[in-house]
């Protein structure tokens, strides 16, 4: 395989997508467990789940046709969307560290994208 098609990478960042708002639906439902265990079933939880498994669809139809070595590295892009939901909907702090954090993983998901061309 000599080339990763863009449908493949796109399905990939989707996929980072999807799971980082699996995980904001994870603290949603985590944070009804403060009431005690037995709540260990809601909705948010229900939905986080369901979001992480989904996430895993255009994963693979992603991956199917391209190069891994390019499209794995390509998942840590839900870090850096899993930072943006969380200062828009836990009001987190974007520190100066967290931010150089995006930059680096930013800048090597791009050389690795480029290294796959």
């Amino acid at each position: 395989m000599t080339k990763t098609p863009f449908s493949s990478v796109l399905l990939v960042l989707f996929a980072s997508l999807i799971g980082s708002f699996g995980a904001v639906f994870l603290k949603l439902g985590a944070e009804k467990l403060k009431g005690g265990f037995h709540n260990i079933v809601n909705w948010r939880l229900v939905a986080g789940i369901a979001l992480f498994l989904g996430s895993s669809i255009p994963f693979l139809m992603g991956i199917k046709n391209g190069e891994l070595s390019v499209l794995f590295p390509m998942v840590s892009m839900s870090y850096v969307f899993a930072m943006v939901w969380s200062k828009l909907f836990f009001k987190e702090k974007i520190t100066m560290a967290k931010a150089m954090a995006v930059g680096v993983i930013l800048a090597g998901v791009v050389c690795i994208g480029l290294g796959g061309r």
